[in-house]
């Protein structure tokens, strides 16, 4: 999911994680929910979808350790 967003420029709606990694929308959203109380991603609601991305400000430490797992 980190590589996912990483890679993506615009937010992700959690219907497209369920699709893309055949895991259930319960599933996505506990572990979307721990990111994102670790700091490492924001969320937005739109009508009944939540979507998410990377945070913005993250540390440059933290991008710099994401970027390298990631890639």
């Amino acid at each position: 999911m980190l590589a996912s967003l990483w890679k993506s420029e615009e937010p992700i709606c959690i219907c497209d994680f369920t699709a893309g990694l055949g895991l259930s929308q319960p599933t996505i959203s506990h572990h979307m929910a721990k990111l994102k109380a670790a700091g490492l991603v924001d969320a937005e609601k739109r009508g009944i979808w939540t979507y998410y991305r990377l945070r913005a400000k993250l540390a440059p430490a933290t991008r710099r350790i994401l970027g390298q797992l990631i890639h």
